[in-house]
């Protein structure tokens, strides 16, 4: 009884930490010559009516951007340009409801010859509709874009394609991706003193408490699907600044996709920089392109840069990523929002709930692991799709960021649900650990607000034999392997020609997988790469 009375008094201190008042001013909108301003308590925001850039961001009258990045301080990397026909709007109007809550809308309609690039390699030929909302007791401003592609478009390929906040290095200087990765950062002095080692993004620091380590952006590389929310705090002023992603449903790659989140820029000024990738070029990259004259549409988010503090300097980096990740999983709860006004984005009665049960019939597995983990998903039937090289490529939902995707985790009997699915045809798709392959069944038909119940489905994972032995776990991991479990250092294929000198020779019964047999086969220049296994 006193566990169950301590656990309660806990529960309410920490509420009471991130708990705001529910009796805050009306949210408020200023309409300038160039900007508009919206703000209401807590946030005040400062967006461009050119470009849709956020100019500024405060969370109780401090700045959280930082003003010297050399960029906007936050961005998406497709935007209105000049040429355009570009109109700012009050998308929701705080005076008319109240001042419960305030949008503002930067629209761009392409014009023919003047293509929208900010991010590498991309181009957008679209019609391009960046908004910023807040409500009344919003501790955070959530921000979306919709795009669009009519008839008479020429084709386009998107590149790159991304959110991203540049921060106050003065304020923030403690990042969390997750557990395991989660510190003090280096200072932007100690990056700007390190050596430049095999490509720009990484240094050897030579001062700070990082001195003999290499710091590298890609360390900090997540699986989206399991990170709902990332961002930075404050050691000094116990703030928090996090991107907070309701869904992945307009996310590339589905729930095996790795994304950058979260690192110090590489110019002079280092600024603690924040992403949200929605098509990215890494990790196998993904694809999204447009054919000429196609009508096509995707909102991407809403999603919400998170503002949060606590009184308690204890452990108070995690406490404020704690309450960020409760804070995501509240927004999932709510989506789709009943406050967003678009026809490209249905409202949560037009949108449908798929449900089923999938059983793995697999008698065949040597796996020592049973099988866990069931993914489910609905994605946009497999595709071809140009490439950049000439030829077509085909595409799923690995590769797929033109279309939406929802995916669920099944309970332990394989019974699913996945909800708010928009109206359209879909391949149902599941994965599982310890299973090869994966599970596929096409021609799922959603129709707008009915309800799709798919019975029972077995998977019978192929098999071409008996298998007479395998090595690792069917999990899309290598964590089972040397290194496998932080794969994301940079540097650990400089270390394989040491700790294996003569290549991989790995013995069955003798041999571990977890010291013996590394996470990648590392070629040489001087040799080619072999490996054994002695049976």
């Amino acid at each position: 009884m006193k566990k169950q009375n301590f656990i309660l008094v806990l529960t309410i201190v920490l509420h009471s930490a991130f708990c705001l008042s529910s009796e805050g001013e009306p949210v408020n909108v200023i309409d300038e010559a160039e900007t508009f301003s919206i703000s209401n308590q807590i946030i005040t925001a400062r967006v461009s009516k050119r470009n849709g850039d956020l100019l500024s961001m405060k969370y109780k009258q401090m700045e959280m951007m930082e003003p010297n990045s050399g960029h906007g301080d936050g961005y998406w990397s497709h935007t209105p340009v000049r040429g355009w026909k570009v109109t700012a709007s009050l998308t929701i109007d705080p005076a008319k409801n109240g001042g419960q809550r305030g949008e503002i809308a930067v629209k761009g309609i392409y014009q023919q010859g003047i293509t929208s690039s900010k991010g590498p390699g991309g181009s957008a030929n679209c019609d391009i509709e960046i908004r910023y909302s807040l409500g009344q007791d919003d501790s955070g401003l959530y921000t979306y874009c919709i795009l669009g592609h009519q008839k008479g478009y020429p084709a386009t390929s998107i590149g790159e394609a991304r959110f991203a906040a540049k921060l106050n290095g003065d304020i923030f200087d403690h990042m969390t991706i997750d557990q395991n990765r989660k510190k003090i950062m280096h200072t932007a002095e100690d990056w700007n003193k390190g050596i430049p080692q095999n490509m720009k993004e990484v240094r050897l620091m030579t001062t700070g408490i990082y001195k003999g380590e290499v710091e590298h952006k890609y360390d900090y590389s997540a699986i989206q699907f399991q990170t709902p929310a990332f961002g930075w705090s404050s050691t000094k002023k116990q703030i928090g600044f996090w991107m907070v992603n309701p869904t992945i449903e307009y996310l590339s790659g589905g729930p095996t996709k790795v994304e950058l989140t979260c690192h110090r820029d590489l110019n002079t000024a280092a600024a603690p920089t924040i992403l949200n990738y929605w098509r990215g070029s890494h990790y196998g990259g993904s694809s999204c392109n447009i054919a000429a004259d196609e009508n096509w549409s995707k909102v991407i988010g809403p999603f919400l840069l998170y503002c949060n503090s606590t009184d308690s300097k204890a452990d108070s980096q995690d406490a404020l990523w704690k309450d960020a990740l409760q804070k995501a999983a509240t927004e999932a709860a709510r989506w789709p929002y009943e406050w967003v006004d678009s026809s490209q984005y249905p409202r949560r009665e037009m949108r449908s709930t798929v449900s089923g049960q999938i059983t793995i019939v697999d008698p065949e597995s040597t796996s020592k692991t049973k099988p866990s983990n069931l993914l489910v998903g609905l994605t946009a039937p497999d595709y071809s799709a140009s490439s950049s090289r000439g030829g077509m490529n085909k595409i799923d939902w690995q590769m797929d960021a033109k279309y939406y995707q929802f995916w669920v985790k099944s309970d332990e009997t394989g019974h699913f649900k996945i909800p708010t699915v928009r109206e359209g045809k879909y391949t149902l798709h599941a994965i599982a650990d310890g299973v090869l392959g994966e599970f596929a069944r096409t021609d799922i038909t959603v129709t707008s607000g009915k309800s799709v119940d798919l019975g029972k489905l077995e998977w019978k994972p192929l098999r071409n034999g008996k298998p007479i032995w395998e090595i690792g776990i069917a999990d899309r991991t290598a964590s089972e392997f040397k290194h496998g479990d932080h794969y994301w250092q940079w540097g650990l294929y400089n270390q394989y020609a040491a700790e294996f000198p003569h290549d991989v020779d790995f013995t069955i019964g003798k041999s571990i997988e977890r010291t013996d047999w590394n996470y990648c086969q590392v070629a040489s220049r001087n040799k080619e790469t072999t490996w054994k296994i002695n049976f």
